[in-house]
């Protein structure tokens, strides 16, 4: 086994540098708690080039770039070397060929948050500390609470009250010393502080502790290899690895792609990829300071106090510095930062199951409602290598399995009770239950993908005897309409050949047609002149990516009720 290259950690306000002890969480010299881990990159890239091939593929692969001295450590359990996914059905969908998911959810709990255990655990480990504070919206607390206790070490788990009772009670069956908060996150994170303080122990101080941000890097070092071999590239033939356009994540406080950042930075630093990826990082709309203070030009977010989405995991307020040093990243190599509503990340959860076969968590699905956001405003271009992170399971853990008093519970003081958010409706398909089948029997649907044929084919399907009419090219469509005259289309508008608008003149051209009530979807942003000919031929329209929501339902709804009331196609 190659030798451990020796850390140093340097002070991100005054510059010095001294050894790496995680029992040294501050300065020396001026007692700031923002460092930074630096390594010997030559020897690193050294040992890689020789030697990365012969090793398992896990986080302890790039163990000349982390913060422990063991690799890999004997309370390993198989953190990292997860999946990068090719999209079989989205990225056509989306016009976006070359996009990749990386499969989080097969980590030993199910979440990105196994790799800054694992690597904090063994960290701690090493050090000889036995026992450790951690301020968690869930995943974190769950997945330290699996490594503390296959190392041995006593977690005191902090959770705000509004976390889902499924993650408290998957974080108690560990033997975690369970702590609800009725506050915040941002409240509960000042409380285990505090008690971390009082007692003297490691507490996880997320952007500020070096294992933790460390960790995050193996993400990137992955990907590269992964992408390497997933989608070659002649261009790329120089560098040992390639690197995506695009790396996306939903985020509370901002640590993942934080330590993402800083793992492309020293791949490139080493020489391994010739260009740093853009970042997009993706907010709640109920929980977006990040968002709000780039949209203001600010390399300083403002706190939100109360916090007011439904994705209780993403209920970070206050992101602090760990905000300005992405927009620092972002400024420098491109990206952005962009927000979703909460029925977007919902209706992206449905649809990534649906379509790709991924149950995931809604807080993961909100990097997905943002990829759909971009995508369609054109942020992000159809050439382009995309990767998104896939985190968090769906399973919970049973209430019988863990008896009585499983969570001690901390009121802090001089707090209102709020009455709980009621959870919104999940879209689409509990809508449409309500629909009769047989109003309108007989659908046409012209899409040039087939993944987004798939997709609608099933919501339809899952009404009841649709007879459901499929056409892959407007002039199929023509042809098609010509001889059934169905009772809806739903037409793709951007196509090869012939496209919408050309398909809805010929429609509109010919009396047996006219009158057929068509819904247009499109994944690109109709600017204003494309939206008055919409208009001009009667036609409604939906961006891809609203397939399952309301909206969509209300469009069926409307144009059903018009064919009933003999003002449409009758």
């Amino acid at each position: 086994m190659m030798a451990a290259v020796k850390i140093h950690a340097r002070c991100m306000d005054c510059g010095a540098t001294f050894a790496f002890d995680p029992a040294q969480p501050q300065c020396p010299t001026c007692g700031s708690e923002w460092l930074q881990a630096e390594y010997d990159y030559d020897l690193a890239r050294h040992v890689w080039l020789a030697h990365l091939h012969e090793r398992p593929f896990n986080v302890w692969r790039y163990h000349e770039l982390l913060p422990i001295r063991e690799a890999p450590p004997s309370i390993a359990m198989g953190a990292g070397g997860t999946p990068l996914l090719p999209s079989i059905h989205l990225g056509p969908m989306l016009k976006l060929p070359h996009l990749y998911i990386k499969d989080e959810r097969q980590n030993p709990t199910s979440s990105f948050k196994d790799r800054q255990a694992a690597v904090t655990i063994a960290t701690l480990k090493e050090a000889g500390l036995t026992e450790m504070v951690v301020a968690s919206t869930g995943n974190v607390a769950i997945a330290y609470s699996a490594f503390a206790a296959r190392a041995g070490i006593k977690l005191w788990a902090f959770l705000t009250s509004l976390v889902p009772q499924e993650k408290m009670r998957e974080v108690a069956i560990y033997g975690t010393r369970l702590v609800k908060v009725t506050g915040t996150y941002d409240e509960t994170k000042q409380v285990a502080a505090e008690f971390a303080r009082q007692r003297n122990l490691y507490i996880d101080r997320g952007s500020r502790s070096i294992p933790t941000v460390e960790s995050m890097k193996t993400l990137a070092f992955e990907i590269v290899e992964q992408l390497t071999q997933a989608a070659p590239d002649a261009r790329y033939g120089r560098l040992p690895w390639r690197a995506p356009d695009w790396y996306l994540q939903a985020v509370s406080g901002g640590l993942g792609p934080l330590g993402v950042a800083k793992g492309f930075r020293e791949l490139y630093q080493m020489g391994l990829i010739d260009r740093m990826p853009r970042l997009g990082i993706v907010q709640a709309a109920g929980c977006d300071p990040m968002v709000r203070a780039w949209e203001q030009g600010k390399p300083v977010a403002d706190p939100l106090p109360r916090p007011s989405t439904h994705i209780t995991t993403l209920a970070t307020g206050n992101p602090g510095r760990t905000y300005t040093l992405l927009y620092e990243y972002v400024r420098e190599h491109g990206g952005t930062f962009v927000r979703v509503s909460d029925e977007e990340a919902f209706r992206a959860m449905h649809m990534m199951a649906k379509m790709e076969g991924l149950s995931m968590e809604p807080a993961a699905a909100v990097a997905f409602a943002g990829l759909i956001k971009l995508v369609r405003e054109g942020v992000i271009q159809p050439h382009e290598v995309v990767v998104v992170n896939c985190t968090g399971h769906t399973m919970p853990i049973e209430s019988h399995l863990l008896g009585e008093r499983w969570a001690r519970h901390v009121v802090l003081a001089q707090r209102r009770a709020q009455p709980a958010p009621q959870a919104p409706q999940e879209g689409l398909l509990a809508a449409l239950s309500n629909l009769a089948a047989e109003r309108y029997p007989r659908v046409l649907i012209v899409e040039d993908h087939e993944p987004a044929r798939v997709l609608l084919r099933r919501i339809l399907q899952s009404l009841g005897d649709y007879t459901i009419l499929e056409a892959k090219d407007g002039y199929e469509a023509l042809e098609i309409a010509q001889r059934e005259v169905p009772d809806l289309i739903i037409l793709d508008l951007m196509m090869p050949g012939l496209d919408g608008f050309a398909v809805l003149d010929s429609l509109k051209a010919h009396p047996a047609t006219a009158p057929i009530p068509v819904i247009v979807v499109t994944a690109k942003s109709l600017n204003a002149e494309e939206q008055k000919r919409l208009l001009e031929r009667e036609a409604r329209w939906l961006y891809k990516g609203e397939f399952l929501s309301d909206e969509f339902f209300d469009e069926i709804r409307s144009l059903l009720a018009q064919v009933r009331d003999g003002t449409g196609k009758g």
